[in-house]
């Protein structure tokens, strides 16, 4: 909590933003930033993804960067430990994410467990500037895109379209294990 606590507060003092300034680009209220930076609340999934798309970031950069991962020397192998990878755990839902690729890797790779009967939310925002993929690894995922909802099952792919609200939802009473494959864009 203390890495994303500092990240969030990097973030918002390198673009010189006050609170009440981030509190109206994200849409989270300034005393819940204030909590965040302050160490006292652990964002949730959706608080965290509001706070990412208005600083331009995917939540994979901003957690990666929160992380501090190490990264392997530019051209060189690197082995990354599943064990040593740092994961983030929605307090709200209970939702777990887990990077697996590193800053200098050019997409952004995640690995998400979802719970059963978790819903997690996201704004148009937390989608632009990027392309993403979503590939259900194991269970079922309930997808909604904006008006569009898409049942995805173990092996089934979904490359994202412009930026829409979107929901990753588990409707059944099983965990659901997806992973999310992300590269940057030049336009929303």
């Amino acid at each position: 909590m203390a890495r994303i606590a500092a990240r969030v507060r990097t973030e918002r003092e390198r673009r010189r933003w006050t609170l009440a300034q981030l509190a109206d680009a994200s849409g989270v209220s300034p005393a819940m930033i204030s909590r965040i930076e302050r160490g006292e609340s652990s964002p949730t999934a959706v608080v965290l993804g509001k706070l990412s798309a208005a600083f331009q970031l995917s939540v994979a950069s901003l957690l990666a960067l929160a992380e501090g991962t190490p990264d392997p020397e530019p051209d060189t192998a690197g082995v990354r430990r599943g064990a040593d990878a740092a994961e983030w755990r929605d307090p709200g839902t209970g939702y777990r994410r887990r990077q697996i690729t590193g800053p200098r890797f050019p997409a952004e790779i995640a690995e998400i467990h979802l719970p059963a009967g978790a819903r997690v939310p996201y704004p148009a925002a937390a989608f632009a500037f990027v392309r993403q993929l979503v590939w259900v690894l194991d269970g079922h995922l309930t997808f909604h895109d904006g008006e569009t909802v898409h049942e995805l099952d173990a092996g089934d792919t979904l490359e994202l379209g412009a930026p829409a609200e979107r929901v990753f939802a588990n409707t059944t009473d099983a965990e659901c294990r997806y992973a999310v494959v992300l590269t940057r864009d030049t336009r929303p």
